[in-house]
């Protein structure tokens, strides 16, 4: 892969998990204010935010840069979650979720360096155990769901109410891992097949 890696992230937790792919990159936070259209189905919603993203950090790098950029939303009832504002906002979302299934839609783009775009959404079903309110308050005062779609995070506290889930792990965490593996995989070949017709030319 010539020219850098970019994700356009600065969460901690996509970063651990690219790196767990052995790839070498950096973090360039976009500067794009996340406004979800409410109007949009919830897949196209987090396609076009992080689409958004990319396109974003990818004007301020290089020609030869790869830019990733990933968004995260939960989706309970048709209702969709992103991070809460407050504490109140939170509580709303918990008892929502708790004793449901949701869904975890992540969208993936991938801007190459040719500046052709590859983009995916994941979903992950999650069903949560009844949390009553104590239980609600009591994690709202870890701090843990301010800063995390849907008020919670799989990988800490909340874990211990999540019974059964299905489909990528990796994706409620905030980076399906396999797809994103295969959408490079594809992305360099491409890259590399118009390379070498560009040289024989």
């Amino acid at each position: 892969m010539s020219g850098r890696f970019i994700l356009a992230s600065q969460s901690p937790r996509r970063r651990e998990l690219l790196d767990r792919l052995g790839i070498s990159f950096v973090c360039v936070p976009a500067e794009f204010e996340e406004r979800c259209d409410p109007t949009l189905p919830p897949q196209l919603a987090v396609s076009e935010l992080a689409r958004h993203k990319a396109a974003a950090v990818r004007r301020c790098c290089g020609q030869n840069d790869w830019v990733l950029a990933a968004d995260t939303m939960v989706v309970c009832g048709g209702r969709m979650l992103g991070k809460p504002a407050n504490t109140e906002q939170a509580r709303q979302m918990l008892r929502s979720l708790s004793g449901a299934w949701h869904e975890v839609m992540t969208g993936l783009a991938l801007i190459a360096p040719s500046g052709r775009l590859w983009q995916g959404v994941e979903i992950t079903r999650v069903h949560v155990l009844t949390m009553d309110d104590r239980a609600i308050d009591a994690y709202i005062a870890t701090g843990e769901p301010m800063d995390k779609a849907g008020a919670y995070g799989i990988q800490g506290g909340a874990a211990a109410y999540i019974d059964r889930i299905e489909g990528s792990y990796d994706n409620v965490v905030g980076l399906p891992l396999a797809r994103l593996w295969a959408m490079l995989a594809e992305a360099e070949s491409k890259e590399a097949n118009e390379v070498d017709q560009s040289a024989a030319q």
